[in-house]
């Protein structure tokens, strides 16, 4: 008696779980909810945002009771249309034409201004324009027009610039060729994209695949005085094909995406905006062409009176070469993979700034960025890009600088769209995953010959009434709420390793074609902050299988940086209960060991084991020990490369790592090019001597 009871409510008190929701219902039939969350984990905004969308759910399911979970709507009206002012960019520049118009433009203006550069050759802008015309004449005469498709198999020259140049200004679509992929691929390449006209060199035509009826020409033995100098007058329409680029694809074939004109013209003038890039400005590329991201490097630098230094094969694949190029010119635009940067790191590169001036922007992009590169690149006091896009969308389609620690991919180019959205194409709220969709002028046509995959990918945009088109990407990336993308990584098995986009299914499907074998997955591993390539397989019963022997087979049909680096035979893949591959019990492939150890044998064998230990981040390397098993790759090869050079003064050719991956065959080569340094010193140092005698 004398007592009373009221509602007492605690003050502030720390968290027990990460997330708490608490619901009350009053005697007056009111609910209240509360949420309790660790501030070290949650912003408050986060924890707003999410109350919101919870009371969202309630008003909707006690409107309709019957409504599906996937028919409620999270988002409110003002922020679909926060998330439409983020991903969508309107900016759209009007009469955008082909780049070789653009860069005709160019030539009238600056004439004289270097426009290419390669090895001791410099071309003006009227020259470079000169040949181009020339050939693009000859290849109108020969049947090119719009549409047709022209195969380029050249080595890094200054015929390939002109032979690009040369196919589009006659109206052609070319079809990138690289003499280095193996004849198999090249053959279904050539095949699929229906090339009329082959343009290559003398020394490689043997390693291209011969088409009957298909012209070819040798751009090193041409004479073309005869032909006209003045730009061709071609009719062009912005959807006519500028290119096919061919990726890796799941089926076991490469698969080729076609590039309008408009979409590579566009794209060209956005970057002229932003990253951005003057007449005087100088790039030097380094990106094979049979690489989409290629086409930034020439065709921006001649799109706005800059110039454009084509680095040789040579100089690509060796840092310490890069390192000295860059400082010869100087460039104020250098792009690159984050592998790549990370070679040129290794090699000393120490950027080009003079005093705070930021003198150069650096472009990163092809695979994702990670913190610790960021961080070495900032501190050289560049400008530093990271750059996202798929070969489906033109090169680039979402760009940023990057000001601070961060690895966020930015915001989109020029009249591009961008979505985030769930697996029923509903956008996701800010902070939540979904596939990143994207859509607008950069869209390609689809991939050629393969209409059925070009409808799975290219789909109806569900936001636009005028009937455009959304590429699925298949990476999942999240909204931050400062309106940022950060990419999650890939929904399927599709990768990227140095920049190259592979399709796991390829690889299994070309290890499934070998008759030995029963099973065979491919996944990747990660170690040193480098990811490698691993295939596991099963033999069927009374086969066997050499690893090196399967490599050399796979070459046949697959590029290099498609090769697993190792390759481990199992009894039986391990399942799950569904019957699928559990690829996370796939054992590690360092821990099976299928050569017995011998130690290295005298100083070469030596001194190449501790190198190959530091680069491959291994304790133990044996003289019988294979490179591409114990996990090496070809910039790997250039890692090793440096060291030796350090040490040696030594560069073995890279194509001697393929043909010859064991360790003591890598040390006998070495071991052969030694002697003739060495006598060339004894021979100075008897020079020496003399001198010393007669001075004295």
């Amino acid at each position: 008696p004398g007592l009373t009871v009221e509602e007492y409510q605690p003050g502030e008190r720390g968290a027990q779980f990460e997330l708490t929701l608490d619901i009350v219902e009053r005697p007056e039939g009111r609910i209240d909810a509360r949420f309790t969350y660790a501030a070290e984990l949650f912003e408050a905004e986060t924890i707003k945002r999410l109350s919101e969308h919870y009371l969202k759910v309630l008003e909707q399911l006690a409107e309709c009771p019957q409504r599906c979970v996937g028919d409620i709507t999270l988002l409110s009206v003002n922020e679909w249309e926060q998330l439409k002012n983020w991903g969508v960019n309107e900016r759209r520049y009007a009469n955008t034409e082909p780049v070789h118009r653009l860069i005709e433009h160019q030539v009238a203006v600056h004439p004289d201004s270097i426009a290419l550069i390669f090895a001791d050759t410099e071309l003006s802008y009227a020259e470079l324009n000169c040949r181009a015309n020339r050939l693009a004449h000859r290849l109108i005469a020969l049947g090119v027009k719009p549409e047709t498709r022209v195969g380029i198999a050249v080595e890094r020259s200054i015929e390939m610039i002109v032979g690009l140049l040369a196919t589009l200004k006659a109206g052609g679509a070319y079809v990138p060729l690289d003499p280095d992929y193996p004849q198999d691929r090249l053959n279904y390449m050539a095949m699929d994209s229906g090339i009329e006209l082959l343009l290559t060199q003398s020394h490689i035509r043997q390693k291209i695949p011969l088409l009957a009826e298909c012209e070819i020409l040798e751009l090193d033995r041409l004479d073309l005085a005869k032909e006209p100098e003045h730009n061709p007058k071609i009719n062009l329409h912005g959807e006519h094909l500028a290119y096919i680029i061919y990726t890796s694809g799941s089926t076991g074939k490469p698969k080729g995406v076609a590039v309008r004109h408009h979409a590579l013209g566009h794209f060209i003038m956005s970057m002229l905006e932003s990253p951005g890039m003057e007449a005087g400005n100088t790039l030097i590329s380094v990106t094979a062409f049979s690489f989409d991201i290629a086409g930034l490097e020439i065709y921006l630098p001649l799109s706005t009176g800059a110039r454009l230094v084509l680095a040789s094969r040579t100089i690509t694949q060796d840092g310490p070469k890069l390192v000295r190029l860059l400082k010869t010119y100087l460039p104020n635009v250098f792009q690159s993979t984050p592998a790549g940067w990370r070679v040129l790191l290794a090699a000393g590169w120490k950027g080009l700034q003079e005093g705070n001036h930021l003198s150069l922007k650096c472009l990163c992009g092809g695979e994702a960025l990670s913190i610790d590169l960021v961080d070495q690149l900032r501190a050289l006091n560049v400008e530093l890009w990271n750059m996202y896009g798929p070969t489906e969308t033109t090169i680039w389609s979402i760009i940023g600088k990057i000001n601070q620690r961060v690895t966020t991919l930015g915001a989109p180019i020029a009249a591009t769209r961008l979505f985030i959205l769930d697996t029923q194409l509903n956008p996701v709220c800010c902070g939540m995953p979904g596939e990143l969709y994207l859509g607008g002028a950069g869209l390609a046509r689809g991939y050629h010959n393969k209409s059925g995959l070009t409808a799975q990918r290219f789909i109806a945009d569900p936001f636009n009434e005028k009937g455009e088109r959304l590429y699925r990407t298949g990476d999942l990336a999240r909204w931050r709420s400062d309106g940022q993308i950060e990419y999650l990584g890939r929904l399927d098995h599709q990768i990227k390793i140095r920049g190259f986009r592979i399709e796991l299914g390829e690889i299994e499907a070309q290890l499934l074609l070998q008759p030995q074998i029963r099973e065979a997955v491919a996944v990747t591993k990660e170690r040193l902050g480098s990811i490698r390539l691993v295939a596991y397989i099963s033999c069927r019963e009374g086969s066997t299988i050499n690893t090196a022997e399967l490599r050399d087979a796979l070459a046949k049909s697959l590029p290099d940086y498609m090769i697993p680096s190792a390759i481990v035979i199992l009894e039986n893949l391990p399942l799950n209960a569904n019957g699928k591959v559990e690829r996370k019990l796939l054992p590690d492939p360092e821990l099976i060991d299928m050569n017995l150890y011998e130690e290295p044998q005298g100083e070469v064998e030596e001194a190449l084991a501790a190198i190959w230990k530091e680069v491959l981040g291994l304790h133990r390397v044996g003289r019988n020990d294979h490179f591409f098993e114990l996990g090496g790759h070809s910039l790997s090869i250039l890692q090793v490369q440096q060291k030796l050079q350090a040490m040696r003064r030594i560069t073995l050719p890279l194509r001697a790592y393929f043909e010859h991956p064991l360790l003591r065959e890598i040390a006998a080569m070495v071991q052969a090019q030694s002697a003739p340094i060495a006598e060339e010193r004894n021979t100075l140092d008897e020079m020496a001597e003399i001198i010393d005698l007669l001075e004295n």
